[in-house]
């Protein structure tokens, strides 16, 4: 496996459903969403590249959070 090429096990935000998603840090910070296969919400991904750490930093949220 390519050393940019990490595979993570997370848990959906809006129905709990765990999954293994693979993540691409060749691109360096990236902010997507994509689809949860099981209710099919959108799940936002938040992937922060430390680099001076070598560590690969993952927030997800279901971004449906309201600001008043």
């Amino acid at each position: 496996m390519h050393k940019d090429i990490t595979e993570k096990r997370i848990k959906c935000p809006h129905c709990g459903n765990h999954l293994h998603v693979t993540i691409d840090s060749s691109a360096g910070d990236q902010n997507y969403y994509d689809e949860c296969p099981s209710c099919c919400n959108d799940i936002h991904f938040n992937l922060h590249i430390d680099e001076y750490h070598q560590k690969i930093h993952l927030a997800i949220d279901s971004d449906d959070e309201q600001v008043f």
